[in-house]
């Protein structure tokens, strides 16, 4: 299965990309996007409670089926005045 991957703030940094294509037969659902990304750095652990998951634009829980070539966001928490 193939997907876009698209990080935004601080899970970008964590990952130390943006954007990047993903082919792998492990991302069925959109919780495996998080295993994914602690594979790449163990503190994603630490913030995979407070990330939340968007597929094709729209958020998404853990449990939803991928499909090859969804775009899948990865959202930190945010904050604003």
């Amino acid at each position: 299965m193939k997907i876009k991957l698209l990080l935004f703030s601080s899970a970008a940094d964590l990952a130390g990309f943006r954007e990047q294509e993903i082919e792998r037969d492990d991302l069925k659902v959109a919780g495996n996007i998080l295993g994914y990304l602690t594979s790449l750095n163990t503190e994603f652990d630490k913030w995979a409670p407070y990330l939340r998951v968007a597929v094709n634009s729209s958020y998404v829980d853990t449990n939803h089926q991928l499909s090859d070539g969804d775009e899948v966001a990865v959202i930190p928490p945010v904050s604003g005045g």
